[in-house]
């Protein structure tokens, strides 16, 4: 795989990553709705599952913000060592 291919490949991958943590963090803050209206409402399973299930989901989220994190400095790095800026130009000029 050529460099620039590479370095597209881990951008899309930094954005899947941002993607996924967002949408953890949405089911996060769904469960806590769904917690506190069960304040009310006192039904036992809910009671019983949802905490447990907020806890792996946010504990989910822990890791993809540690992979994000890590791999978007990745993406830095490889950016920079291989002058993408530069590549994408010379790119540019030969088509």
């Amino acid at each position: 795989m050529d460099t620039l291919k590479k370095f597209n490949l881990m951008e899309k991958i930094v954005h899947e990553l941002e993607d996924l943590k967002n949408s953890q963090q949405a089911i996060i803050q769904k469960l806590a709705k769904i917690e506190v209206d069960n304040i009310d409402l006192g039904d036992k399973r809910l009671e019983k599952d949802l905490p447990d299930m907020h806890q792996r989901v946010s504990d989910n989220l822990d890791t993809i913000a540690g992979i994000l994190e890590d791999f978007a400095v990745k993406t830095d790095q490889f950016n920079s060592k291989n002058n993408i800026a530069g590549l994408r130009e010379q790119e540019a000029l030969a088509k």
